[in-house]
């Protein structure tokens, strides 16, 4: 294997390693709620820019961590990333060709998936019911699409990730 998928390989896994930091960054209050799911969105971007090299089992693994790491029941986040990536990896070929506004459509509907997904086993566990502020980590990580986006191709143009 080439030196360059090595470094390629530890660039991916270091940025999703930081999207796991931001996810479990301590914020106050209110500011808490509008944290939006940083790992999905580095997912997401790795699956439909590099869909060889970044699937479904490293959504699974990924979302393990994350169940571990939020301290929730152990498979939810596995589940909706891989259920996600799963439909990224489907249509990677026709999102590379959709504007970046129809792009930034398609990421609010996963992540709007993936909050119902996990509000759906939410609600199995007990009875909960749908608050205002079940929105705002799908509508801040649909405005963060932009930065995460950038951010990431320029990491991935960096030094060429294939």
């Amino acid at each position: 294997m080439p030196l360059n998928n090595y470094i390629g390989f530890f660039r991916i896994l270091f940025t999703l390693v930081l999207a796991m930091c931001l996810r479990i960054a301590p914020l106050e209050g209110d500011w808490a709620l509008l944290n939006p799911d940083w790992v999905l969105l580095a997912l997401i971007y790795w699956a439909l820019n590099l869909p060889d090299r970044v699937g479904i089992f490293h959504a699974w693994i990924f979302g393990l961590l994350t169940d571990v790491l939020l301290g929730r029941l152990l498979g939810q986040y596995a589940l909706a990333y891989a259920l996600i990536i799963y439909i990224c990896l489907k249509l990677h070929k026709r999102l590379r060709q959709f504007p970046f506004l129809q792009q930034g459509l398609f990421i609010f509907f996963c992540l709007l998936l993936s909050q119902l997904l996990l509000f759906f086993i939410k609600n199995l566990q007990h009875p909960a019911q749908l608050q205002a502020s079940f929105w705002l980590p799908v509508i801040t990580g649909t405005l963060a699409w932009p930065l995460v986006y950038g951010l990431l191709s320029f990491v991935s143009l960096f030094r060429r990730i294939k």
